[in-house]
């Protein structure tokens, strides 16, 4: 495989330095990525740079993951508005240790390949330097006006952070800049990749490496992800959509992918899948003919959450994807993590209703009229009882005289309670 003609079919690159594609030709060439470490979980915001190193490993190349231990202590000025909270040692190396975890689905780290795989922290190499040493070895390669012409640098000093910005972020492309030096000199690395933000601060470290030590080295960027209608991608009303199950359920991660548009599930089936390139025209082709369907979504969410998950959560995710329209999803529903069953009914009407009450039963139609109001009546509850219109956790109920006690609770505290064809409640046993 060739590593340009891959990334550029797919659509991951945005700019990079003539020679690159020789340089890669030439021999196995050592590329590094840095990724931020400032919570113990990457996000799918990251997934795009992830990728890239996959596909560099798959084309017989060596990736470096740098975790920045050091420049996450400092914040990146790149595209912010404001300055990062600065986190502690101890923070940083759990972060490392999880990011690792999640990298190892993707990379190989373990085998004794040339290529194989390798995570760097920069807070190993930066934590010893003097302030001194640092002016005197790598700050007086590097003049002010190149670093003030950078964008990251002119946005910020422009009016786009209330506060500017401070020497602590000024010297952020300098530390990044000697992080590519040192890998250079180092681990022979001669490629750094990463976001089309970061181009400033990794042209930064191409000229330092040039400047002290005469050396040639390259630089590849990937565009940043967008939406087709111009909103954020990865970003949903609850925040990130992380990689940890923790964060975001298999369930809710599915469901991202599930909802992208038409337009956005193709490019992101060319960004953050393996599928060929036929493989996809097939798909649009498919799309194209049956859009209803979804064949591009729905394909796009199983190869996804099999790489960041499993099989087993994918399928899980179907499953729960299905309970909310089927009829006979009893037993599903009772198979659901308490997280699973709070994402699935996310956004739908809540009630609490007594535990100890519970224990002795509550005749079904007070349960639906007097101690919630999933209806405005009893006479209305029995009604819509007896014509079959009600179901208790996926069961249809229809006699009126019911008494609902604590075995219906699920994971000993929800029981779901349908009306109709749409409308849905949850009763909290509290």
């Amino acid at each position: 495989m060739n590593f340009i003609e891959e990334l550029t079919w797919r659509g991951m690159i945005h700019t990079m330095m003539p020679g690159t594609e020789e340089q890669l030709a030439k021999e196995m060439t050592t590329a590094y990525l840095g990724i931020d470490p400032t919570a113990d979980s990457l996000h799918i915001g990251h997934l795009c740079g992830v990728m890239m190193l996959r596909h560099f490993q798959r084309c017989g190349h060596k990736p470096l993951a740098l975790v920045g231990g050091a420049t996450g202590m400092i914040g990146d000025p790149s595209g912010k508005s404001a300055e990062r909270n600065l986190l502690d040692e101890a923070t940083l190396r759990h972060n490392q240790e999880a990011i690792k975890k999640q990298l190892s689905k993707f990379l190989d780290f373990d085998s004794d390949a040339p290529n194989r795989a390798e995570m760097v922290n920069n807070y190993d190499w930066t934590k010893d330097i003097t302030f001194l040493d640092f002016a005197r070895e790598i700050g007086k390669h590097i003049t002010v006006n190149y670093m003030m012409a950078k964008d990251s640098v002119q946005k910020r000093l422009n009016g786009e952070a209330r506060d500017g910005l401070s020497f602590t972020e000024f010297t952020y492309q300098l530390l990044q800049g000697f992080d590519f030096l040192h890998l250079y000199q180092e681990k022979k690395c001669k490629l750094q990749l990463g976001g089309s933000d970061q181009w400033g601060n990794i042209t930064t470290g191409s000229e330092l490496i040039r400047r002290k030590l005469g050396g040639e080295v390259y630089a590849l960027t990937c565009p940043l992800i967008t939406k087709a209608d111009g909103g954020k991608f990865g970003k949903t009303e609850s925040g990130n959509v992380w990689l940890d199950a923790h964060y975001t359920s298999p369930y809710k991660f599915y469901q991202f992918w599930l909802n992208v548009s038409d337009a956005d599930a193709e490019k992101y089936l060319k960004i953050f899948t393996f599928l060929s390139k036929d493989e996809i025209e097939a798909l649009v082709k498919e799309h194209a003919e049956n859009p209803g369907a979804r064949p591009l979504q729905k394909r796009l969410a199983k190869e996804v959450t099999v790489m960041v998950h499993s099989e087993k959560d994918y399928q899980a995710a179907v499953e729960a994807s299905q309970i909310l329209f089927s009829n006979n999803a009893g037993d599903a529903l009772k198979a659901l993590d308490e997280q699973t069953l709070l994402d699935i009914f996310d956004g739908v009407p809540r009630f609490s209703v007594s535990k100890v009450e519970l224990e002795t039963g509550i005749p079904l139609l007070d349960l639906l009229a007097v101690k919630t109001q999933v209806f405005p009546s009893k006479g209305e509850a029995r009604k819509m009882v007896q014509g079959g219109g009600v179901s208790v956790n996926k069961e249809k109920l229809t006699d009126p005289t019911a008494v609902i006690n604590s075995d219906a609770l699920l994971g000993g505290k929800y029981i779901h309670i349908q009306r109709g064809k749409k409308n849905h409640y949850l009763l909290v046993a509290e």
